[in-house]
């Protein structure tokens, strides 16, 4: 995202928290008053979000010091950023900065763990997000997907053709839509259909597509989707993207199967946001 366009963005998180003015801080704390504060991790983790927090803090005119790197793997107690500035203008930007942080860490570190875990058993497949996000806060997900390791997929719907079930149900079939999607599209763009049985995978690589979804599939029937598309020659042409009920309790029996990409809502629509805090330690 350009920056000029992430700094608006991060200005409406920073109005609608805000509304008409932090009443308490403005109460309590002196305009002269000026601190010096740190965020510390309490928890290990990956972290993701120092670039965005330093243009919110940059906003708010605080001088923002991060201490690591995002994508870094940090322990609990770690200090990962020094502010400098206003009492007012950091307590009223503290609770935006931390659910910015909290939550991109949260994804960078379940998909660093989950890409660790492939990697250790030797294999090559790509551990991916998808559209499942929090209106307003999809490129805040996909980029700490990407910090942790993991590929975005796609962020809008513009990116690629995904032909799914209903698209399948209203076209007629799994071979019209992928013509229909075929004579409209650029040559740049990929094609994608979904498929939730062996024979939709067989007639969707047979038509054409470049990328089948095994959606919803168990391990076993991944295996014979695969394995029968191996058959009938048809294993290289496509990418093989295996999505639906994966999580980090069976990621690896997936993986085994040599898919080339395993797509997990879960990274982003159930986020266990990392535990941080920030803490003013200096004032004067």
């Amino acid at each position: 995202m350009l920056r000029s366009i992430l700094r608006e963005r991060l200005i409406d998180f920073l109005r609608e928290d805000t509304g008409m003015g932090d009443l308490t801080t403005e109460t309590v704390v002196p305009a002269e008053v000026r601190v010096e504060a740190h965020i510390v991790v309490n928890e290990p983790a990956v972290i993701a979000g120092l670039y965005e927090t330093s243009i919110l803090f940059e906003i708010v005119e605080a001088e923002f010091k991060a201490e690591v790197e995002d994508g870094a793997e940090v322990s609990a107690g770690t200090i990962i950023a020094e502010i400098n500035g206003s009492g007012r203008a950091i307590l009223s930007a503290e609770r935006t900065a931390l659910n910015i942080l909290m939550r991109m860490s949260g994804i960078a570190t379940i998909t660093r763990k989950l890409v660790s875990m492939i990697r250790k058993e030797g294999l090559n497949v790509r551990v991916a997000a998808t559209r499942k996000t929090a209106p307003g806060l999809r490129y805040f997900d996909k980029r700490a997907v990407a910090i942790g390791g993991g590929d975005p997929h796609r962020f809008r719907l513009d990116d690629a053709i995904l032909i799914k079930d209903n698209h399948i149900r209203i076209a007629g079939g799994v071979g019209e839509a992928i013509k229909r999607a075929r004579s409209a599209i650029s040559f740049s763009k990929k094609l994608e259909v979904e498929a939730k049985t062996v024979y939709e995978a067989l007639e969707a690589a047979k038509a054409g597509a470049d990328i089948i979804m095994l959606d919803n599939m168990s391990v076993g029937e991944v295996e014979e989707t695969i394995r029968s598309l191996r058959d009938e020659g048809l294993r290289d042409r496509v990418l093989i993207e295996v999505s639906g009920g994966i999580d980090e309790n069976n990621i690896l029996e997936y993986a085994r199967l040599k898919p080339d990409v395993i797509s997990l809502g879960f990274l982003t629509h159930s986020v266990r946001a990392v535990d941080m805090s920030l803490e003013v330690n200096r004032v004067y």
